[in-house]
């Protein structure tokens, strides 16, 4: 029994010292042995793409601000010339109005308490009075040149704009609005109303409240830049519309085959709303106008996105564009790669408009 036990404990030393001798000349198994690369070779740079309109972040609106309110009186104004028309409308015609109003009322009761049959039972034949002719004559007169000096300044104020930045062509449709930048490439957007979430069939996107309030808000927002003066042009496809943007104390009809314009510099960024103000058919209360005001340098990264391109030296080359345009010469901020490149392999350029009108009916 030692003999046999002796046996296999030298068997199994044996084994053990010769695995030990041998493991060094063999590769792990885990380890892949590859031959020699040589020198390393540079891959070629992906293609440069455009990043997906949903990095693009968008303002979320406050309540109360650009938008209808509770108050009794104007929305509040964010331009220069709503503040003016504001103070014209607070300080100077309502207290007009309320003095005619109580003047006309004291009128009134005076004549019938003085005038009635039982205090005056033989009435008087006078037929003629120069003073009160004279004091009806010159008053309504005084009036109205109190009225019209501050309204002259602020229309001469309205109608004419300082130079402008960037210039936007509104164009009305039934019921839609669609938008294009001339001084950036010349690409257009559409403008729909977004629908409230038991309304919306397939893939339509509700309506949520960072997009605005219900029948205010929009799938696609004008975008232009804080501190730059924006040329509105507005026409029109189909019927008279009007482009009312309340908070910017702004309304210009859109008539086909006319050209009009207006103007308005809002200085603090935020989301602004209006709407159609003129009577254009049956969905005349579903097509609504949301302005998004940002930062320059977002306004650059926006376009970006939307397969526009930003003003160089000379200005853009479109002749409705605004021949300089100092506060959009800003670049696209870090992130977004334009996208008015051709398409790699063909001579195609990405779609100028953001999506296809929808006319709702």
């Amino acid at each position: 029994m030692k003999t046999i036990r002796g046996s296999v404990l030298a068997m199994f030393l044996g084994l053990a010292v010769f695995g030990a001798a041998t493991a060094p000349a063999q590769a792990p198994a885990t380890q892949t042995v590859t031959p020699n690369p040589g020198p390393a070779v540079q891959s070629a740079p992906a293609p440069a793409v455009a990043a997906k309109p949903a990095d693009i972040v968008h303002l979320t609106p406050v309540q109360g601000v650009g938008m209808p309110t509770d108050r009794i009186g104007l929305q509040p104004q964010v331009t220069p010339i709503g503040h003016e028309a504001v103070r014209f409308h607070d300080y100077i015609l309502v207290p007009m109005m309320v003095l005619i109003s109580v003047l006309v009322l004291l009128l009134l009761i005076w004549v019938i308490i003085r005038y009635n049959a039982r205090s005056n039972p033989v009435p008087s034949r006078t037929h003629h009075n120069t003073f009160i002719e004279i004091v009806w004559t010159l008053l309504p007169v005084l009036i109205l040149v109190g009225i019209a000096v501050p309204s002259i300044k602020l229309l001469a104020h309205q109608y004419s704009p300082p130079k402008a930045d960037l210039t936007v062509k509104a164009i009305g449709n039934q019921w839609y609005w669609t938008y294009q930048y001339p001084d950036n490439g010349d690409f257009e957007i559409v403008s729909n109303m977004l629908k409230e979430k038991n309304e919306v069939t397939g893939k339509e996107k509700p309506r949520t409240d960072a997009d605005g309030p219900r029948l205010l808000a929009v799938d696609e927002r004008m975008v232009v830049p804080a501190g730059a003066v924006v040329k509105v042009i507005t026409t029109s496809n189909d019927v008279i519309h009007s482009w009312a943007l309340p908070a910017a104390w702004v309304k210009m009809d859109a008539v086909p085959g006319r050209l009009n314009e207006t103007w308005f510099k809002i200085d603090k960024p935020g989301v602004y709303f209006g709407q159609c103000s003129e009577l254009c058919g049956a969905r005349h209360a579903f097509m609504p106008i949301a302005v998004e005001v940002v930062p320059p340098a977002q306004f650059a990264q926006w376009v970006a996105f939307k397969g526009g391109t930003m003003p160089g030296p000379k200005g853009a080359a479109n002749p409705d564009a605004t021949a300089t345009s100092p506060a959009t010469a800003a670049q696209p901020a870090s992130g977004p790669v334009p996208t008015d490149a051709v398409v790699p392999g063909t001579t195609a350029k990405p779609p100028t408009s953001s999506q296809a009108a929808t006319g709702q009916n």
